[in-house]
């Protein structure tokens, strides 16, 4: 099991948006774009709580199935930690730009949207992180993988992981693994998830010290 690419991440990049981030891992960079509260269609309109959206825009052309698929995932974490409840009759879209995919792509989509979430203001039960990692033709573990290992990998799997108890919210995987396995990268994926969350607390102890100073 190798460690996780190193990550960066700069809030507030855009104006016109409530919140944004730009989140990189390794050489792949996401940028995340959150805009809402704000009026909703009245097709779209839920008497009880927010419509939640999320886009995802590949670096070139339109988005394909891949993309869709993907959007699933970070609606469905992003619904499990969002307090919609308190913002009924409204809209909150989610939009997510790949500026460069170098692997594990999904994770830093879901890592990229969090962190636009929370420059956003809005209210959350926890916070939440993306952890990738992949089965390789000998069947070990690796974290974080790149685009050629990803390729090379007899399954990829990523976690949407809480903060709280770090809980899985949503998992997504393509190939083929045992159940013993899949344990296996649960545990890996939840202990490494504590070192993103550990960046997420410093990064944001960090951004209000400035702001008080």
């Amino acid at each position: 099991m190798q460690l996780l690419r190193p990550f960066c991440c700069e809030h507030g990049l855009l104006s016109r948006p409530d919140g944004s981030a730009c989140f990189t891992q390794g050489d792949t960079t996401v940028l995340a774009a959150v805009y809402g509260p704000a009026e909703v269609k009245v097709s779209k309109e839920i008497f009880d709580k927010a419509t939640l959206d999320v886009l995802l825009k590949p670096k070139v052309g339109l988005p394909s199935v891949a993309e869709k698929s993907k959007e699933q995932m970070i609606r469905n974490t992003c619904e499990a930690t969002v307090l919609t409840a308190l913002h009924p009759r409204s809209s909150i879209t989610v939009v997510l730009q790949v500026i460069h995919d170098s692997g594990s792509l999904l994770s830093c989509c879901l890592n990229a949207a969090c962190m636009a979430l929370m420059d956003a203001g809005l209210p959350m039960k926890s916070v939440f992180c993306g952890i990738t990692c992949m089965i390789d033709s000998d069947r070990n573990i690796l974290l974080d993988p790149t685009t050629t290992m990803e390729k090379e990998a007899a399954a990829v799997l990523t976690f949407s992981i809480d903060s709280v108890e770090k809980q899985l919210l949503t998992l997504s995987t393509k190939g083929s693994y045992s159940v013993e396995e899949l344990q296996q990268c649960v545990a890996i994926c939840q202990k490494a998830a504590e070192k993103i969350f550990q960046f997420y607390r410093d990064l944001v102890s960090r951004r209000y010290s400035k702001l008080n100073e």
